[in-house]
């Protein structure tokens, strides 16, 4: 067994270790000199073998190519950057003016290049604020408007928004009451209206975006809502997926826009979902109830580091962000690349075929919408090799088949798809 600080000076190792850090490079080692020691190693390959188990990158996080026809995965990161929200990450990832005026040398207000991109795309709020998540922008709302007082909520509102964590448990978490008015299926005007009191934080309004109440139904629209404020009780909705203004593929999600122009006091949303941002609270509105939120001790725990402000702008101000070219991408050529990439995995004796496809929004928006895609229909078999290789390609299986969808993948990707079947295919 070779020492490990001879295998360590290595060239390629030293090289690395000044890229990736020396227990990352050790632990490499380590892992090669261990199949030594359980026979699957030759010696003289322990240096090899660690330059090929060197990860890309000092994290563990791995890139993957999502695949599974669902555009916002929250499993996945949910919305991809563009391209100029990844180089303003970059470029904000040393010293930066996040809270310094280079013009007069004295401090700023944070974050406010992001500020004035997200108050100029959101027209309608008086002011805006941005801290790290959706909930972290209700929680926040629900502490300087609520604390000790009630909100008063549907019961078909009463939302659970992933891996068990609920609406109600966030809200009461902040010494808030709730007052339910309702049933589960139907919620009338006149239910909010008698549950109104002097002891009434805000009426909330939440959209239900990651499920459907089909049938005997009715809600109360933001519109009717609003005569409230004439009682002088906010209201807040919180249309969660983070679609700004209407989109004509969805008409059924709200958007921040048509909120504020209904009559919410004040909007409550993501940054990383429909918008296609970095991870990211958005609370836009009436000035005076913005400012309360922003001036609140609770905000300095909820703000947002300068990654996510550059993102954010970019995002805001630059080109389609990625998953929205995925929301329109056109399904003639989405068939397209289908088939020609079935024919290339054909004709190297790869049993493939292109087939018609079905994927969704994903990431609680747009429950039951379905857009009409494509596929590359491929042996299940497949699909553990193709989720553990480089890059990792992440599928779904239907009926025994692994289907590679193409809505939620750029045409530049492509070739990479073709290398990674080709690879695991033997």
């Amino acid at each position: 067994m070779p020492r490990t600080d001879v295998v360590l000076a290595d060239p390629r190792l030293v090289a690395a270790e000044g890229r990736l850090g020396r227990t990352v490079v050790k632990d490499a080692v380590a892992q090669a000199q261990r199949r030594v020691r359980q026979g699957g190693l030759d010696p003289e390959e322990v240096a090899d073998a660690a330059v090929a188990a060197l990860p890309p990158y000092a994290a563990s996080l791995r890139a993957v190519i999502n695949m599974t026809g669902v555009l916002v995965h929250t499993n996945l990161g949910r919305a991809p950057l563009s391209a100029a929200a990844t180089e303003a990450a970059v470029a904000a990832a040393g010293f930066t003016d996040v809270e310094f005026d280079l013009d007069t040398g004295a401090r700023a207000r944070r974050g406010r290049g992001a500020m004035e991109a997200l108050a100029r795309a959101v027209p309608a709020a008086e002011d805006v604020h941005v801290v790290n998540n959706n909930a972290a922008a209700l929680v926040l709302v629900a502490t300087v408007l609520a604390a000790g007082r009630e909100i008063v909520i549907s019961r078909g509102e009463l939302v659970e928004i992933g891996d068990g964590f609920r609406i109600p448990d966030l809200l009461v978490s902040t010494g808030a009451r709730l007052r339910e008015v309702g049933t589960t299926n139907r919620t009338s005007y006149a239910d909010y209206l008698a549950a109104v009191g002097p002891e009434t934080g805000f009426v909330l309004k939440v959209h239900p975006s990651n499920f459907r109440v089909e049938g005997f139904t009715g809600s109360v629209e933001i519109a009717e809502l609003a005569r409230l404020s004439a009682l002088g009780v906010p209201v807040v909705a919180d249309i969660g997926s983070g679609l700004l203004a209407r989109e004509p593929l969805l008409p059924g999600e709200p958007d921040a826009v048509s909120a504020l122009k209904a009559g919410a006091d004040l909007v409550t949303a993501s940054g990383d979902k429909l918008l296609g941002g970095p991870q990211a609270g958005l609370l836009l509105g009436r000035r005076d109830l913005v400012e309360r939120c922003r001036r609140h001790p609770l905000a300095r725990a909820l703000r947002v580091d300068k990654l996510t402000l550059a993102a954010l702008e970019a995002t805001l101000r630059g080109p389609a962000a990625p998953v929205l070219e995925a929301l329109h991408a056109d399904p003639g050529t989405l068939r397209d690349r289908a088939e020609a990439l079935a024919a290339k995995l054909v004709t190297a004796g790869v049993e493939a075929r292109a087939v018609a496809s079905e994927a969704t929004v994903g990431g609680g928006g747009a429950p039951g919408v379905t857009l009409p895609s494509a596929a590359i229909s491929l042996p299940e078999r497949l699909a553990v090799p193709l989720r553990t290789g480089a890059p990792p390609i992440v599928g779904r299986v239907e009926r025994g088949r692994l289907l590679l969808d193409l809505r939620s993948v750029p045409a530049g990707l492509d070739g990479d798809v073709l290398r990674a079947v080709l690879g695991v295919s033997g």
